[in-house]
């Protein structure tokens, strides 16, 4: 059984959507330590930018006139569908950044479904916790509710798109303690990491018995 782990964080040993991460995989190794788990960092090791044009061109050009660049981008992108087609269950610490996916995400998906067949499900079935944590609030009732098109969209590529058993577990306010103007909140900000860090952990045990 082969693990996936993707994290996405720019906060390196700060990272809390990692942090969640950690969490769930302690829970999955305590029942499989003989298991593989497969790690990919978009943030630390980031993906080239402009690698998902020239696969998107590679695959509306005939293979014996490509370039090298458009045959380097295509096996980049054939060798991430892999992962996520060869992986047993995935782990994604994926954050929201300025309202939305980060770069590394988008560009990490993107070149997933330019290397994968046609409408292609590429975590068919498998179960996949997303861990993503904001800065912020925006859940309702809160003044930017509405704001978070991170979530959202995962939701869509993860489970509709790639057709993921998706559990997903979210935490805000990652900034109180961080940001002086969000002061205030900092008792709902500890109750909201300890409901985060409980759901990540009920989301491993849960996990290790699939």
């Amino acid at each position: 059984m082969i693990l996936l782990r993707v994290d996405a964080s720019i906060q390196g040993p700060r990272s809390a959507s990692s942090e969640l991460a950690d969490l769930v995989l302690a829970e999955w190794t305590a029942v499989h330590p003989e298991r593989s788990v497969l790690r990919r960092h978009l943030a630390a090791d980031p993906l080239p930018a402009d690698a998902w044009s020239a696969a998107i061109g590679a695959k509306f050009t005939p293979e014996e006139q490509h370039t090298d660049v458009q045959r380097e981008a295509f096996a980049l992108a054939e060798d991430l569908a892999a992962e996520l087609r060869d992986a047993d269950a995935a782990v994604l610490a994926l954050p929201l950044y300025n309202f939305g996916v980060s770069q590394h995400v988008k560009t990490w998906i993107d070149l997933a479904v330019a290397g994968g067949g046609p409408d292609e499900k590429l975590l068919d079935g498998k179960p996949v916790v997303l861990l993503t944590t904001r800065g912020g609030a925006y859940h309702p009732g809160t003044p930017r509710e509405g704001w978070d098109h991170n979530t959202g969209y995962l939701r869509r590529i993860l489970a509709d798109v790639w057709g993921a058993d998706l559990t997903v577990v979210e935490r805000e306010f990652t900034l109180v303690g961080v940001n002086p103007a969000l002061d205030q909140f900092a008792d709902l900000a500890a109750a909201m990491k300890a409901t985060a860090h409980d759901a990540a952990a009920a989301a491993g045990k849960a996990l290790a018995t699939r």
